[in-house]
């Protein structure tokens, strides 16, 4: 079976945009991982290899910037859908991001995002009450000290695929 065409679902703002650059390192059930430069250029990153953890409702990406030193990690918190008679994955984001630092530390983003667009019924209570199920999962991991099992897998990818150009 051919690699599916991935796509990313915004709703603040609402936008879908193919990810049509994105090289599929890694393709399981429960799990993609991506190698994939910015959209659109930026100053402060460049390029980074992401791990979408779908059973997880969460991607985790390892950012790079223009000189190809790590930024930080950065994890979306998402849902996923698939349709198998287009052959396509819709990552949508659920608003709530983690930026976990190079010293440990972590931040959590955009959560007056998520109270916005449950506020306007952009995304259902439902999307919510499992996007912050998920970040709750994902913090019991990092809190936990076991962050770097969802690290291993894109340094695996990351090492494995060294050589496969976007």
């Amino acid at each position: 079976m051919s690699s599916p065409i991935l796509y990313r679902r915004r709703f603040i703002p609402n936008e879908i945009t193919a990810l049509k650059d994105d090289l599929i390192l890694v393709q399981e059930d429960d799990l993609i991982i991506t190698k994939w430069l910015t959209l659109r250029p930026r100053i402060d990153i460049a390029r980074g290899i992401s791990a979408y953890y779908i059973d997880k409702g969460f991607k985790v990406s390892k950012i790079y910037d223009k000189n190809d030193q790590l930024v930080y990690w950065y994890c979306d918190i998402i849902q996923t859908k698939f349709d198998s008679n287009k052959n396509t994955v819709l990552f949508e984001d659920l608003l709530i991001d983690l930026i976990f630092y190079r010293d440990g530390s972590i931040q959590i983003a955009d959560l007056d995002e998520l109270s916005l667009a449950l506020e306007q019924r952009i995304i259902s209570q439902e999307e919510g009450i499992y996007a912050l199920r998920a970040l709750d999962s994902l913090l019991k991991i990092i809190y936990r000290g076991e962050f770097h099992t969802l690290q291993e897998r894109v340094n695996e990818a990351e090492q494995n695929y060294s050589s496969s150009s976007i």
